[in-house]
């Protein structure tokens, strides 16, 4: 069965890769649609513009990575042309250029690096006529960008290119603009500033028929030009799936002579575009390293959730707060836990505590609020025999020593006496102490967690905490939000904390009706989780049935509505107008900045910590 030549060229152009047929003199005889595309001979670009030639008065901006090679020759004599002065450039330089054609020596903004001195990119925005042009060179993307007005045109490279765009100097539209197979069609620069005719593009472009043509005519005579003419007249030469550049293109090429009868009838080369094949490579990369990505955040949000579960909830607030608590177990800083009481302050500080480098050490913690100031010191670093009325004879370690080793919770340290702030800023400093009635130094390696429900920075202002102890300890703060700023998570927090209070009651388990659930969630709860628990302990040992009802959850009702819907207009407490009148300044110091914080708390007379609390505190964005 014999095929018409029509049929061969419709079965080619199906060919995925680009297929080329020259016979024994050179001329090429097929040549398929990939083969037109890979090469530029045929491509569709969103620009477009007709035939012509670059002539005095058009405006142009080029940029060529390395002056002379794959740019026609361009030299310093052409690029005078256009206004670069002469003496500005040198072969083998990278250039940028914008000027006018027929300019006055001088006349063109021209920008110009040295290969010699490495650089991520070399960029130039200037503007002539009117006219904004902007060119760059980036060299790690291999990749010349001209923007002329609202047109951008890009061309990737593999060693060296030279690209240009050109706008009508009498209409001021766009003229030419370089493209890739500006081989085939005849464009390098250098013809192009010398006044060679261009092809028109888009609707404009004229068919350019290759069939019937030597080779040369159609490819510059590189190393596998020339090789495939040498194959297609007889030399015995071949190969398969070779990397090669053509026409500024890198290929992937495969060369095969065409034997009939034992007499050479040509030869056929096989170019498959690896800049395709490099972009879909990237583009799998790039998905794979984002799946990582995604997969690495969701292992850390796996471990950080599981490490911290006794933390409770969902929201971002608790979830950062999370995060903070997992690097600060990383480490033996001293951490600051700043909330409102009933926030789990000190559940945070165990669990920092047990997800640390060493769980098995002691944990201890005191509240210093709740001793009276004449037992705390003793508490604290203990004592020696004799020391005071009632000590033991043989005197007692103190919570220091105890914890030696681990960690040391200091509970409420707002509450601590000036007097034993010093001591304790002694500790953290020389990481050694007396006990009381001792004169031996005893050393101790004890991680301090510091928790407080007071703003430290007012209580210093007011002279009631060291500002030296308040930076000794504020070297990690962690804020726990309150349970009102996260009202997300409370449907969570009663799904878990309500089996548990069930089985300590020794009850039957028990769930809550939506309308109790709503109940809650409106509430405003000033005392927090610990509040939350003790309601829903309440409510379970009053309810005789399976399901906790609305009206078993003693929420008092001047508290069942938020602080801003249960306060009428003219029935505020001093603190609630106290806040709001505070809430207003922060807001009006801001914007008198235009939106500086640094500004702002300047203004204002507070430090930092103190103003990111009261943002958060007011809810301030």
């Amino acid at each position: 069965m014999k095929f018409h030549e029509t049929d061969v060229r419709l079965f080619t152009d199906m060919m995925m890769e680009g297929f080329i047929f020259i016979d024994p003199q050179g001329i090429i005889r097929l040549y398929n649609q990939k083969a037109k595309e890979i090469f530029g001979v045929v491509y569709h670009q969103p620009h477009e513009h007709p035939p012509g030639q670059l002539v005095a008065g058009d405006l142009v901006i080029l940029a060529d990575n390395c002056l002379g090679e794959d740019d026609g020759g361009l030299n310093a004599s052409t690029l005078a042309l256009m206004g670069v002065a002469p003496g500005t450039v040198r072969q083998g330089d990278a250039v940028i250029a914008a000027g006018i054609m027929g300019g006055a020596p001088g006349s063109a903004k021209v920008l110009v690096h040295s290969p010699e001195v490495q650089r991520q990119s070399l960029e130039m925005t200037t503007t002539l006529k009117k006219h904004r042009l902007q060119a760059a060179i980036h060299y790690q993307q291999k990749k010349i960008s001209l923007q002329v007005d609202h047109h951008l045109f890009e061309l990737p490279y593999n060693s060296a290119i030279g690209h240009l765009a050109a706008l009508d100097g009498a209409a001021g539209t766009l003229k030419f603009y370089q493209e890739r197979g500006y081989s085939v069609r005849n464009e390098a620069l250098r013809q192009l500033l010398e006044g060679s005719p261009f092809r028109g593009k888009g609707r404009h472009e004229a068919h350019l028929d290759v069939l019937g043509k030597h080779l040369t005519e159609i490819h510059e005579p590189s190393d596998v030009i020339r090789e495939f003419l040498e194959t297609a007249a007889g030399r015995p030469l071949g190969y398969c799936d070779r990397f090669a550049e053509i026409n500024g293109r890198q290929t992937l090429c495969s060369l095969f002579p065409v034997d009939r009868e034992g007499c050479r009838q040509g030869a056929v080369l096989k170019v498959e575009d690896v800049t395709e094949m490099k972009k879909a490579l990237q583009e799998r990369d790039e998905a794979l390293r984002s799946l990582e990505m995604v997969e690495s955040r969701l292992k850390a949000q796996t471990a950080v959730t599981a490490t911290f579960a006794a933390i409770m909830g969902e929201s971002p607030e608790i979830i950062h707060t999370r995060r903070l608590a997992m690097k600060a177990a990383a480490n033996k800083s001293t951490v600051l836990l700043l909330g409102e009481s009933g926030t789990g302050k000190n559940l945070l500080a165990k669990a920092i505590h047990d997800a640390g480098s060493d769980p098995q050490a002691p944990f201890v913690q005191i509240n210093c609020g709740s001793i009276p100031e004449n037992l705390l010191e003793s508490e604290l670093f203990g004592y020696e025999k004799g020391a005071f009325t009632g000590a033991r004879d043989e005197g007692k370690q103190g919570l220091f020593e105890l914890a030696d080793g681990g960690t040391l919770l200091l509970d409420e340290i707002g509450e601590l006496p000036l007097a034993l702030q010093v001591k304790l800023l002694q500790v953290l400093q020389h990481k050694s102490f007396y006990r009381v009635g001792g004169n031996e130094k005893r050393e101790v390696q004890v991680r301090i967690m510091a928790a407080t429900n007071r703003n430290l920075e007012e209580e210093m202002l007011q002279g009631r905490f060291r500002e030296d102890l308040y930076y000794r300890i504020n070297v990690f703060p962690i804020w726990m939000p309150p349970l009102r700023k996260r009202q997300g998570d409370i449907e969570l927090l009663v799904r878990e904390l309500l089996p548990r209070i069930c089985r300590e009651a020794d009850v039957a388990e028990k769930r809550i009706s939506a309308e109790g659930l709503q109940k809650l969630m409106e509430y405003h709860w000033p005392g927090n989780v610990r509040e939350l628990e003790n309601i829903l302990e309440r409510a379970v040992h009053l309810c005789e049935g399976p399901v906790l009802l609305s009206g078993q959850l003693m929420v008092a009702p001047q508290q069942g509505k938020t602080k801003e819907a249960a306060e009428e207009p003219g029935d505020k407490s001093l603190k609630t107008a106290l806040m709001e009148k505070e809430a207003a300044l922060i807001r009006e110091a801001l914007a008198r900045c235009e939106g500086s914080r640094r500004q702002a708390m300047q203004q204002l007379g507070i430090g930092k910590t103190q103003f990111y609390e009261k943002l958060k505190l007011h809810g301030i964005e």
